[in-house]
């Protein structure tokens, strides 16, 4: 789940951060406690003692984090959200990208389904206020899906095609139904699913493939434009990203096709991209699978593996599968082992085969995916160790 703000990853050094890194980590609290305390508030609960972290997130989230994008990110004028926020260096916003417009509808939506807002922010409402601008003018009508960015006035600036953020149209168009009851905006992700597999979908070899031009013209060799991944390539960021939308798509639908892309999306990402020997992970694979060999594509995300983890559990659930809590914990383990810095608290950001960290920069969006995993795997087993990585993720991010 990389921070597409700004085109940056927002990260801060390791070990010891200076106080200047520390407060452009405090800026991304704001969305590690967003996703962390929607997933505590949606069933993956720690431990009793763990109880007062959870209300002090609440209390946080209401007080402080939900008022303030609320207030900051629409935009009055042209519709949307604007998305600029740094303590250090604030720079003007240019454009709108379809991940960021999307990831808080999604958001909006989903705290107006917990019972957060009052009257002076109504989430519901900030919801449905980005899904307007978004089909206003995200959606190609001509040609189907939804373009990457536009200016701040809603021109398109850059018409590819991504699965990426295709992925989380779906996403956030599903949350919203649920927030909405909008009929219309299900339709949406269900015509948007039906577009990928039309597209997208590689009926040879199974899995999905990632860039294209406006009329989906397929991006078969490395582009400097493609800004996410390599194209090409197929990559484990996006196709547990479609994975995370198909698990939500099917859900609300229970619809077969549905059904059939969400069991070889989760059956690809666990044989090549997570496999059960965590150390295998990898970035990207041929169109046939077969393993890259570019040195750019080495290593493996501990977020994206603990990311994996605790989705494959959800997907499960949803298909109807018995869990595979073997692969979770295989995943969890091995990111606590070399991953996890355990004097301090938090994740680190990658690492390669079963060996020490490579990249300890400590990224907000990582320590939400493990939050999530740690939650999971104590309430489905007590685990003193995890509830201790638990306690120590919590306290590194709040202070």
């Amino acid at each position: 789940m990389p921070d597409e703000r700004n085109g940056t990853l927002c990260a801060m050094k390791t070990v010891n951060p200076s106080p200047a890194s520390l407060g452009v980590f405090r800026s991304q609290r704001a969305l590690v406690g967003i996703f962390a305390l929607i997933l505590l508030s949606s069933g993956s609960v720690l431990a009793r003692e763990l109880s007062n972290y959870a209300a002090d997130m609440r209390e946080d989230l209401t007080e402080k984090i939900l008022p303030y994008w609320f207030d900051t990110t629409l935009d009055k004028t042209n519709g949307g959200y604007v998305l600029a926020d740094d303590v250090q260096n604030q720079r003007p916003a240019t454009e709108k990208q379809i991940v960021t417009q999307s990831r808080l509808i999604w958001t909006f939506s989903r705290v107006h389904l917990k019972g957060f807002g009052d009257e002076n922010h109504s989430y519901l409402k900030a919801a449905e206020h980005g899904y307007r601008f978004l089909m206003q003018h995200f959606l190609d009508r001509k040609n189907g899906g939804y373009f990457w960015t536009t200016d701040l006035t809603g021109k398109v600036l850059n018409d590819r095609k991504i699965l990426y953020g295709e992925s989380f149209v779906i996403y956030a168009l599903v949350e919203y139904y649920r927030a909405s009851g909008d009929k219309e905006s299900l339709r949406r992700a269900i015509d948007l699913y039906h577009e990928v597999q039309k597209h997208a979908h590689d009926a040879k070899n199974s899995g999905w493939f990632e860039h294209f031009t406006r009329d989906w013209t397929p991006i078969m060799k490395p582009d400097p434009e493609a800004i996410v991944e390599v194209a090409g390539y197929k990559s484990a960021n996006t196709h547990l990203h479609l994975m995370e939308a198909l698990i939500e798509l099917y859900e609300v639908t229970l619809d077969d096709e549905i059904k059939r892309s969400l069991e070889e999306c989760l059956r690809l990402n666990a044989a090549y991209f997570y496999p059960k020997d965590a150390g295998k992970s990898c970035f990207h694979r041929q169109p046939d699978w077969k393993e890259v060999s570019d040195p750019k594509s080495a290593g493996l995300s501990y977020g994206h593996n603990v990311e994996f983890a605790w989705l494959m559990i959800r997907a499960q659930k949803v298909l109807g599968a018995p869990p595979a809590w073997d692969h979770f914990y295989a995943h969890l383990k091995h990111a606590l082992k070399y991953g996890y810095d355990h004097e301090h608290g938090g994740l680190y950001s990658r690492g390669s085969d079963d060996k020490p960290a490579t990249d300890t920069d400590k990224i907000w969006w990582v320590q939400a995916e493990m939050l999530a995993a740690l939650s999971d795997a104590i309430q489905n087993k007590a685990n003193a160790e995890y509830e201790t990585a638990a306690k120590k993720l919590l306290d590194f991010v709040a202070n």
